[in-house]
């Protein structure tokens, strides 16, 4: 018996009061035919009333793809639980879910998205929770926010600090999920999913197994259908009896602006000469001096943003393969790509699930990381995860808390000021009018990085900003290198309002960051 069935029936068997959890990475691998289907009958009927979902990472964009925002409604969503959630410029609207959070309408919370992984591992075994020391000091841990994002949510926590062994820990109660949507590319008629047109498996297998270990029932939308028996066993990434409902959406987009790109699902490789180069910019010198705290045959992980910018450095340098790039979607070796296609590479060597690259992250397994800040203090805590001005110009913290738990090394990357006007010359880097703002600030609005924590750890970090590049010690923010051209005194100190110290022996930047032509760069 086929288990295809229309996107309206299988939304049919959703009820009032349920848990949800949606597999999705943005744009990428969003089952956006079911959550418009979901959202319609709300519409239509009043029902179902009161859910709770579940996003490791974010369900939907910007662009698009609307995901969580076809269910972003008054009534039918009272909780959410998210890694992250769509964000996007201030020239766009704000999107509906991130307007029910600011008004206090749905109770949201923000969790690290390989913590939201361990919790449906769990539930699934029935253990008696995530117990884990990733987010301590952090907006994560309850001694901050505990992972609200408003009042509402903060009248319910759903994280504890707990001592086992004589240590802290946090410890996050099970959630258990009822119903399970899930994206993939084909399915045959008894539900085998396979996921050869998709940029990641993300974590659909492990939201499958803690549904159907409870009781509930197991969405997914796909491509297309073919015969039960026809699909070779090993591709097979979810099997059909975890699976009840099948979907089908032709036109469903492998991500964000993207209807579909070989490249990106690994079916074939693109030339490296076909990747653009980034021009000279203020943003490429930070790229550039990154990539110089790479070593041949290392394992970094990269994050948005500048940071981003990295791995195309390597390229341009003729060190693309020099280095195994790994993201928390999944992606292994390759070149990750930027814009729309974030959280894709082309090119990999594998993929991993999610949860598998979260577990790797969380225990610190690579060499590097390259992240990016919206703000640094004192003690050299970072914020990425909240602008409470402007809310949705960040996703939240994503997979951000979890790969910086147990690092080695972060390599952070961002302006000194916003809205600063710099001038680059081959001699130098000048400011041509003063930003804003500084980001170096008295405390951070947000800590989604603990620098006290890192300093307990032994952590190597380091800030590369365009004046200056900083490291972390116990006295905090020290800058050990100044760029060409940047008085110290009046660029640095007097500009971070005195939170940031020259070191004696601070050296001079590179000039070969500042030049049009390639700079050399060996590992």
């Amino acid at each position: 018996m086929s288990k295809v069935v229309s996107a309206e029936h299988a939304v049919q068997q959703i009820l009032d009061d349920q848990v949800v959890t949606i597999s999705s990475s943005s744009g990428l691998g969003c089952p956006d035919l079911v959550l418009k289907a979901l959202g319609a009958r709300f519409d239509k009927t009043g029902s179902p009333k009161g859910l709770t979902t579940l996003n490791p990472i974010a369900a939907g964009d910007m662009y698009g793809i609307k995901g969580i925002d076809h269910i972003a409604k008054d009534g039918l969503l009272s909780r959410i639980l998210a890694g992250s959630y769509p964000s996007g410029p201030s020239s766009k609207e704000m999107p509906e879910i991130w307007k029910m959070i600011v008004e206090d309408r749905v109770a949201a919370y923000n969790v690290p998205s390989g913590i939201m992984f361990d919790m449906h591992r769990d539930v699934a075994a029935k253990r008696p929770g995530v117990l884990t020391r990733v987010g301590l000091d952090t907006f994560a841990d309850p001694i901050r926010e505990g992972c609200a994002m408003n009042a509402l949510a903060a009248e319910s926590p759903i994280v504890s600090r707990t001592e086992f062994a004589g240590e802290t820990w946090l410890h996050f109660p099970n959630v258990i999920p009822n119903v399970a949507i899930l994206r993939a590319t084909t399915a045959d008629e008894h539900g085998n999913l396979t996921y050869e047109h998709e940029g990641a498996y993300l974590g659909g297998l492990e939201q499958a197994i803690a549904v159907r270990n409870h009781g509930g029932i197991v969405i997914a939308q796909v491509k297309r259908v073919t015969t039960r028996g026809s699909l070779n066993p090993h591709a097979v990434r979810v099997p059909g009896h975890l699976v009840d409902f099948v979907v089908v959406d032709p036109e469903q987009k492998q991500t964000t602006e993207t209807l579909y790109d070989p490249a990106i699902s690994g079916e074939i490789n693109r030339p490296l000469d076909g990747f653009a180069i980034p021009e000279l910019s203020v943003e490429k010198v930070l790229a550039r001096r990154a990539a110089m705290e790479l070593k041949a045959g290392q394992t970094a992980n990269l994050g948005f943003g500048i940071s981003a910018q990295v791995p195309r450095i390597l390229l341009e340098e003729n060190q693309a393969q020099a280095v195994t790039w790994a993201i928390e979607q999944g992606a292994v070796g390759g070149v990750p790509l930027t814009g729309f296609a974030f959280g894709c590479a082309s090119n990999a060597d594998g993929f991993l699930p999610s949860p598998q690259q979260f577990t790797y992250f969380q225990g610190g397994g690579f060499d590097v990381s390259f992240l990016s800040f919206l703000e640094v203090d004192r003690q050299g805590n970072v914020n990425v995860s909240k602008l409470g001005k402007k809310p949705y110009l960040t996703a939240g913290c994503g997979g951000f808390v979890d790969i910086v738990a147990n690092a080695k090394k972060i390599v952070f990357s961002g302006y000194f000021e916003a809205g600063a006007q710099i001038e680059i010359t081959p001699e130098g880097l000048t400011i041509a009018k003063p930003g804003k703002f500084t980001k170096m600030v008295e405390a951070v609005e947000h800590v989604t990085f603990s620098g006290k924590r890192a300093l307990v750890l032994g952590q190597e970090i380091i800030y590369i900003t365009e004046r200056c590049v900083m490291r972390l010690t116990d006295q905090g923010l020290e800058a050990v290198e100044i760029m060409p051209g940047i008085d110290p005194e009046r660029d640095i100190v007097a500009a971070s309002g005195g939170r940031v110290r020259i070191a004696e022996n601070a050296t001079l930047a590179s000039l070969a960051l500042l030049q049009a032509r390639p700079m050399g760069l060996k590992l």
